[in-house]
């Protein structure tokens, strides 16, 4: 596998062995990170992605030991230290050493790690309701994207996977459509793009709000707004925003087979034709 890390100033081939048992982050959870992509010598929304790390830790009540620029610099060196043919995740980490209950804000460490993982091709993917739900924001750090969040996911993913889905589909404290495990979620009725109004409980993806602005750059009507299970058994068309597959059309909802639709195919072509743009320089 192609692959680099970054720890404590130094480059490495494999990854580096980082936790114990009496460090905060391996029995406390106090640790965030993001996850960006790399491929062909493009790295999109690479920024919004650090700076969202840098959000989460503080949010997690860390204390980054390096700001935007230096955590934004390391992964463009990393990315460009690898073949520029490779498709790569690029996952940027802050993490607690020690504390007991609290983390130590001042104990926070930074490391990185960027991989080859290609790129999921546009076929579909088909999901399920969960019974799982994402917590009020009073209830959990809703607004960071830390490791603390994610068990749910995971029984989320394994309900679905024993029903013979490839994924879930998860509603919010007051029942409404949430996102899915894994990444923001869309339907098309009508010709009118709708996500999810964002609420606090699932986090605002950063490839969401890109395909916000590119749809109604390309002229469609796009509605941040509720929705429920109803409106999916209703809709023409069912899609995922997210950072790992960018834009995935579902090709199946419970009983319900979909197609592919055309504003699924546009957002994605979009996006794609904007990445080209975000060259690693």
């Amino acid at each position: 596998m192609k692959q680099i890390f970054y720890y404590d100033g130094a480059w490495l081939d494999e990854s580096p062995k980082l936790t114990g048992p009496m460090d905060h982050a391996f029995w406390m959870s106090s640790m965030v990170f993001d996850g960006a992509r790399a491929f062909h010598g493009l790295a999109p929304d690479l920024r919004p992605h650090c700076e969202r790390l840098i959000r989460s830790a503080r949010s997690m009540l860390l204390a980054p030991p390096i700001g935007l620029d230096e955590v934004d610099g390391l992964c463009r060196e990393a990315i460009r230290k690898l073949p520029k043919d490779g498709e790569y995740y690029v996952r940027p980490m802050f993490f607690a050493r020690e504390g007991f209950v609290s983390p130590i804000p001042e104990s926070t460490e930074f490391a990185l790690a960027v991989y080859e993982s290609p790129l999921p091709g546009g076929d579909g993917f088909a999901a399920c309701l969960s019974s799982r739900r994402r917590p009020a924001r009073d209830m959990a750090p809703t607004d960071a994207k830390a490791g603390c969040l994610y068990p749910n996911s995971q029984r989320a993913l394994k309900e679905a996977a024993d029903r013979g889905f490839d994924n879930a589909v998860i509603r919010d404290p007051s029942g409404n459509i949430a996102e899915l495990a894994t990444a923001n979620l869309w339907i098309v009725r009508d010709g009118v793009a709708m996500t999810p109004v964002w609420n606090g409980t699932f986090l605002n993806g950063i490839t969401r709000q890109r395909i916000i602005r590119l749809l109604g750059e390309a002229g469609f009507e796009v509605l941040e707004t509720t929705l429920t299970h109803e409106d999916l058994m209703a809709a023409d068309e069912i899609f995922s925003t997210g950072n790992y597959g960018k834009v995935t059309p579902m090709v199946r909802y419970e009983d319900r087979e979909l197609q592919p639709g055309p504003v699924a195919r546009r957002a994605r072509e979009a996006y794609f034709d904007w990445a080209a743009t975000e060259r690693v320089i």
